[in-house]
Order: structure tokens, then sequence, then C-alpha cells
């Protein structure tokens, strides 16, 4: 049982490594385009591509419209309006803060992940994880700065959308034992489509821009013309966001959620490279500072749990 707990672990943890290098391509491409069109558009257009994509490469493999059947309705619309809420609140960040920051503060995901494993799945997690998670939010504070004159309302978005995408996973983890990857895969990708509509229709038109702080601009500004030239940003965005959202349901699926959201912080250098290669940005001391204790915390769970997976594998055999 340990040992097939172990192999589990790290097949979840692969998706998660997967699912960070797209959800890094996904913040790119984000980035580049939050300066011309709205943040619904940006959603929607993503939805369309995503769909289309798991039309064409999933959609015939799982027996087409079947992958839609699900014996926990409810369930998958909760973890859809997570989904939803979560990217409006990290694609506002994204927006406002530079790259890196942005994606560093919403990696408090992993460490709300592994404490709501403990209250709603009953994981098991050691004094050596509390403290890997004590230190990784205080990493956060560091890049945050809350209380001084550095702080910005914008970093709370990410910081939401933590939250709300730890609550996802840990939903995902409650369904797993009736419904798939690709079923969680499919409401989540219609659960974007139809709110995002819906917000373009009843704020589409502009009527609302200026009229909230600055951070909410990307979100009320005017449903803009579509430039061909984006196409391609809009193809990745759509495209990257399928993968990444498949791979991580998998992940949360099959791995123990406190072992797999570690191996999401590989997103952080990406951003750190993203930010300074195609906006020529880069975190500042204390964000740096911030970046190496939630790295550090990271990397310390996934040492831990590597010891105690040989030291179980080594007593079996």
């Amino acid at each position: 049982m340990q040992n097939h707990t172990w192999r589990t672990n790290i097949t979840g943890a692969s998706c998660a490594f997967g699912a960070a290098v797209g959800f890094s391509v996904l913040e790119l491409m984000v980035k580049f385009l939050s300066d011309d069109y709205a943040l619904h558009q940006t959603v929607f257009f993503r939805a369309i591509v995503g769909l289309t994509a798991f039309a064409i490469f999933i959609m015939p493999f799982q027996g087409w419209f079947r992958v839609f059947r699900t014996q926990r309705l409810g369930a998958h619309l909760f973890r859809g309006l997570c989904v939803v809420m979560a990217n409006t609140c990290l694609f506002l960040g994204l927006a406002s803060l530079p790259l890196a920051d942005a994606v560093a503060i919403y990696f408090v995901a992993p460490l709300v992940t592994a404490v709501m494993s403990v209250i709603f799945l009953r994981e098991t997690v050691g004094p050596r994880r509390w403290s890997a998670i004590l230190v990784g939010l205080f990493g956060v504070m560091l890049i945050v700065k809350p209380g001084t004159s550095a702080f910005q309302l914008a970093s709370i978005f990410p910081m939401l959308a933590a939250t709300l995408y730890s609550t996802m996973h840990i939903t995902a983890r409650r369904i797993s034992g009736t419904e798939s990857a690709f079923t969680m895969t499919a409401y989540s990708n219609l659960s974007f489509l139809f709110v995002s509509a819906i917000v373009g229709l009843c704020i589409g038109w502009g009527q609302f821009q200026g009229m909230g702080p600055e951070e909410l601009d990307f979100l009320l500004r005017p449903w803009a013309t579509f430039n061909p030239d984006d196409a391609i940003y809009f193809i990745l965005l759509g495209t990257c966001g399928l993968a990444a959202v498949l791979l991580i349901t998998q992940a949360y699926r099959i791995a123990e959620a406190s072992f797999a959201a570690p191996f999401e912080y590989v997103s952080i250098p990406m951003a750190i490279i993203w930010g300074a290669a195609f906006f020529g940005t880069w975190p500042d001391n204390w964000s740096w500072i911030g970046i190496m204790f939630i790295l550090g915390s990271g990397l310390y769970l996934l040492w831990r749990e590597a010891q105690i997976g040989r030291a179980s594998t080594g007593a079996r055999g």
C-alpha cells in the first residue's frame, strides 16, 4: 500500500510539474494581452480555443459526449465557479504587478492546499511540514509588504486566487473517486465560457470603465476589436491552459495534495525569466528574499517526502 501511494505521488507530481510549465506560458500570454483586451474577452477566447482543442484531441478518445456524464454536477459547478474566480483574481494581479511578484504571491496556494488537505482530507502533515509552510508564508509577506508604502492593492488578487485555487483542488480530490480528470477539465472550460460570456454581456460595453480602482481597469474596459496578429497569443493561451488544467486535475486526483503542490513552484523561476526577458522587470531585494523563502520551503517539502518515500520502500523491500 505504501509503495502504491509512493508511485501515485510521483505520477501526480510529474503532472503538477507539467501543469506548472503550462500555467507559466498562460500567465505570460495574459500579461501580453492585458494592455489591449478586457479580462472577460481574454477568458472568453481562452475558453473557445480550449474547448476546440478538447473536442479535437480528447473527446474522440473519451466517448465524445460521454465525457460530460457525471454523478457530481453540483461539485463540478462549485469547482467551476472557483476556477473562474481564481483566474479572474490572478489575471487582475498579473495585469497590475510585475510578473514574478504576482506569481510568487500566488504561490501561497500550495501552502494553503497543504493546510486544507489536513482539514478536509484528513491527510497527515507533521511538524516539519508545518514549519516549511510557515516559512513559505513568511516569504509571501516579504513580497507583499503589508503595512508599508510599497504595498499595492493588486497584491490582494493573487492571494485571493490562491485560496480559491486551493479550494478547487481540494474539491477535485474529494470527487476523484467517481469523476475523471477529463470530466473535470470539460466542466472547467465550460465554466470559463459561460461566465465570461455573461460578464461580457453585462459590462463589456465599457459603461463602468473608470468607476473603480485602477487595478480593476482590466476587468471593466470595453470589448476590443480583435487583432489577427494576436491569434497566436490566444492559441497558446487556450491550448496551454487546457493542458495545464488537465494535468493539474490529474495530479490532485491521484496524489496526496500536500505532496503534489510543491512541484508547481517551477512557475516562480519561469516567471522571473519571462519578466526579465519580455518586460525588463526584476524582483526587488525583499522580493528576492521572499522568493527564496517560498522556494526553500517547497524544496524542503520535496526532500522530506522523498526521504519518507525511500524509507517506506526500503522497509517493504
